[in-house]
Protein backbone atom coordinates (compact mmCIF):
# COMPACT_ATOMS: atom_id res chain seq x y z
CA UNK A 1 0.00 0.00 0.00
CA UNK A 2 1.03 3.56 -0.65
CA UNK A 3 0.30 6.05 2.18
CA UNK A 4 0.16 9.66 0.95
CA UNK A 5 0.23 12.50 3.47
CA UNK A 6 -2.02 15.45 2.66
CA UNK A 7 -1.52 19.13 3.46
CA UNK A 8 -3.40 18.58 6.75
CA UNK A 9 -1.54 16.63 9.43
CA UNK A 10 -3.10 13.23 10.09
CA UNK A 11 -5.28 13.03 6.97
CA UNK A 12 -3.79 10.28 4.79
CA UNK A 13 -4.72 8.93 1.35
CA UNK A 14 -4.26 5.16 1.13
CA UNK A 15 -3.66 3.61 -2.29
CA UNK A 16 -3.75 -0.17 -2.37
CA UNK A 17 -1.67 -2.30 -4.70
CA UNK A 18 -4.26 -3.76 -7.04
CA UNK A 19 -3.56 -7.10 -8.72
CA UNK A 20 -5.56 -7.45 -11.95
CA UNK A 21 -5.92 -10.51 -14.14
CA UNK A 22 -8.52 -12.11 -16.41
CA UNK A 23 -10.67 -12.99 -13.36
CA UNK A 24 -10.90 -9.42 -12.10
CA UNK A 25 -8.82 -7.89 -9.31
CA UNK A 26 -7.60 -8.43 -5.77
CA UNK A 27 -6.24 -5.98 -3.23
CA UNK A 28 -5.69 -5.70 0.48
CA UNK A 29 -7.90 -2.87 1.76
CA UNK A 30 -6.76 -3.00 5.37
CA UNK A 31 -3.75 -4.41 7.17
CA UNK A 32 -3.38 -3.33 10.80
CA UNK A 33 0.43 -3.73 10.79
CA UNK A 34 0.90 -1.69 7.58
CA UNK A 35 -1.46 1.02 8.76
CA UNK A 36 0.24 1.30 12.18
CA UNK A 37 3.66 1.45 10.52
CA UNK A 38 2.37 4.43 8.51
CA UNK A 39 0.90 6.39 11.40
CA UNK A 40 -2.66 5.01 11.48
CA UNK A 41 -2.96 3.09 14.72
CA UNK A 42 -6.68 2.66 15.36
CA UNK A 43 -8.82 -0.05 16.79
CA UNK A 44 -11.74 0.02 14.36
CA UNK A 45 -14.93 -1.14 16.07
CA UNK A 46 -17.75 -0.51 13.57
CA UNK A 47 -18.23 -0.64 9.80
CA UNK A 48 -20.87 1.50 8.08
CA UNK A 49 -22.17 1.60 4.51
CA UNK A 50 -24.46 3.91 2.55
CA UNK A 51 -25.88 4.09 -0.96
CA UNK A 52 -26.63 7.47 -2.52
CA UNK A 53 -27.51 8.94 -5.91
CA UNK A 54 -25.93 11.73 -7.94
CA UNK A 55 -26.01 15.10 -6.21
CA UNK A 56 -26.36 13.77 -2.69
CA UNK A 57 -24.14 15.55 -0.19
CA UNK A 58 -23.78 13.85 3.18
CA UNK A 59 -22.13 15.96 5.85
CA UNK A 60 -20.46 17.82 7.30
CA UNK A 61 -20.60 15.95 10.62
CA UNK A 62 -18.60 14.35 13.38
CA UNK A 63 -18.92 12.81 16.82
CA UNK A 64 -17.75 14.84 19.83
CA UNK A 65 -16.42 14.24 23.33
CA UNK A 66 -15.82 10.67 24.39
CA UNK A 67 -17.56 9.45 21.21
CA UNK A 68 -15.14 11.17 18.81
CA UNK A 69 -14.33 8.98 15.79
CA UNK A 70 -11.46 8.43 13.40
CA UNK A 71 -12.64 7.09 10.02
CA UNK A 72 -11.23 5.07 7.14
CA UNK A 73 -13.50 5.69 4.14
CA UNK A 74 -13.74 4.23 0.65
CA UNK A 75 -16.10 3.78 -2.30
CA UNK A 76 -17.23 0.29 -3.30
CA UNK A 77 -19.19 1.44 -6.35
CA UNK A 78 -19.25 4.79 -8.13
CA UNK A 79 -17.41 8.03 -7.40
CA UNK A 80 -17.51 10.65 -4.64
CA UNK A 81 -15.69 13.77 -3.59
CA UNK A 82 -14.71 13.10 0.01
CA UNK A 83 -14.05 16.07 2.31
CA UNK A 84 -12.39 16.30 5.73
CA UNK A 85 -12.41 19.65 7.59
CA UNK A 86 -9.97 20.21 10.45
CA UNK A 87 -11.85 21.44 13.53
CA UNK A 88 -9.16 20.63 16.10
CA UNK A 89 -8.94 23.81 18.16
CA UNK A 90 -5.13 23.79 18.55
CA UNK A 91 -4.36 22.83 14.96
CA UNK A 92 -2.46 25.19 12.66
CA UNK A 93 -4.86 24.07 9.89
CA UNK A 94 -8.07 24.72 11.91
CA UNK A 95 -10.91 25.38 9.44
CA UNK A 96 -8.97 24.07 6.41
CA UNK A 97 -10.17 21.12 4.38
CA UNK A 98 -8.90 18.32 2.18
CA UNK A 99 -11.01 17.10 -0.77
CA UNK A 100 -10.14 13.81 -2.46
CA UNK A 101 -11.91 11.92 -5.23
CA UNK A 102 -12.56 8.34 -4.16
CA UNK A 103 -13.96 5.82 -6.62
CA UNK A 104 -14.35 2.15 -7.33
CA UNK A 105 -11.89 2.72 -10.19
CA UNK A 106 -9.04 4.31 -8.22
CA UNK A 107 -9.72 2.21 -5.06
CA UNK A 108 -8.30 5.02 -2.91
CA UNK A 109 -9.21 5.31 0.74
CA UNK A 110 -9.00 8.32 3.04
CA UNK A 111 -8.04 8.17 6.70
CA UNK A 112 -9.60 10.96 8.75
CA UNK A 113 -8.40 11.31 12.35
CA UNK A 114 -10.52 12.40 15.30
CA UNK A 115 -11.36 16.10 15.35
CA UNK A 116 -12.55 16.47 11.76
CA UNK A 117 -15.87 17.20 10.15
CA UNK A 118 -16.53 14.74 7.33
CA UNK A 119 -18.74 14.69 4.29
CA UNK A 120 -18.94 13.59 0.67
CA UNK A 121 -20.78 14.40 -2.53
CA UNK A 122 -21.83 11.77 -5.07
CA UNK A 123 -20.40 12.42 -8.55
CA UNK A 124 -21.65 9.25 -10.29
CA UNK A 125 -25.21 8.00 -10.91
CA UNK A 126 -25.02 6.12 -7.61
CA UNK A 127 -22.29 5.39 -5.08
CA UNK A 128 -21.87 2.81 -2.38
CA UNK A 129 -19.72 4.27 0.38
CA UNK A 130 -18.13 2.26 3.21
CA UNK A 131 -16.19 3.29 6.26
CA UNK A 132 -14.63 1.99 9.42
CA UNK A 133 -14.75 3.97 12.67
CA UNK A 134 -12.77 3.60 15.88
CA UNK A 135 -15.64 4.45 18.24
CA UNK A 136 -19.31 3.57 18.44
CA UNK A 137 -21.97 5.98 17.17
CA UNK A 138 -23.79 8.05 19.79
CA UNK A 139 -26.64 10.25 18.55
CA UNK A 140 -26.32 12.74 21.43
CA UNK A 141 -22.66 13.34 20.49
CA UNK A 142 -23.35 14.12 16.83
CA UNK A 143 -22.35 17.63 15.66
CA UNK A 144 -22.13 19.28 12.27
CA UNK A 145 -22.06 22.30 10.02
CA UNK A 146 -23.71 23.09 6.71
CA UNK A 147 -22.05 21.48 3.70
CA UNK A 148 -22.00 24.93 2.09
CA UNK A 149 -20.76 26.88 5.12
CA UNK A 150 -19.09 30.07 3.90
CA UNK A 151 -16.07 29.48 6.18
CA UNK A 152 -14.94 26.53 4.05
CA UNK A 153 -15.76 27.53 0.46
CA UNK A 154 -15.85 23.86 -0.61
CA UNK A 155 -16.47 23.06 -4.27
CA UNK A 156 -18.55 19.90 -3.99
CA UNK A 157 -18.49 19.48 -7.81
CA UNK A 158 -22.31 19.23 -7.92
CA UNK A 159 -24.46 21.96 -9.53
CA UNK A 160 -26.44 23.82 -6.83
CA UNK A 161 -29.77 22.89 -8.46
CA UNK A 162 -28.85 19.17 -8.28
CA UNK A 163 -27.85 19.07 -4.58
CA UNK A 164 -29.81 16.62 -2.43
CA UNK A 165 -29.22 16.81 1.30
CA UNK A 166 -30.97 16.12 4.58
CA UNK A 167 -32.34 18.52 7.16
CA UNK A 168 -29.49 17.46 9.46
CA UNK A 169 -26.97 18.70 6.88
CA UNK A 170 -28.46 22.21 6.87
CA UNK A 171 -27.51 22.97 10.48
CA UNK A 172 -26.52 26.62 10.98
CA UNK A 173 -23.38 26.26 13.14
CA UNK A 174 -20.13 28.14 12.55
CA UNK A 175 -16.48 27.53 13.39
CA UNK A 176 -16.86 29.54 16.60
CA UNK A 177 -19.36 26.87 17.79
CA UNK A 178 -17.02 23.88 17.34
CA UNK A 179 -17.05 21.71 20.48
CA UNK A 180 -13.91 20.32 22.06
CA UNK A 181 -12.73 16.88 21.00
CA UNK A 182 -10.96 14.19 23.03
Amino acid sequence: MNFIKTEIDGVIIVEPRVFNDERGYFFESYNQQEFAKNGIDCNFVQDNQSKSSFGVIRGLHCQTGEFCQAKLVRVLQGKVLDVAVDVRHNSKTFGKHVAVELSSDNQRQLFIPRGFLHGFSVLSDTAIFAYKVDNFYNKASEWGMRFDAHEFNIDWKVPKDKVITSEKDRIEHSLKDVPLFN
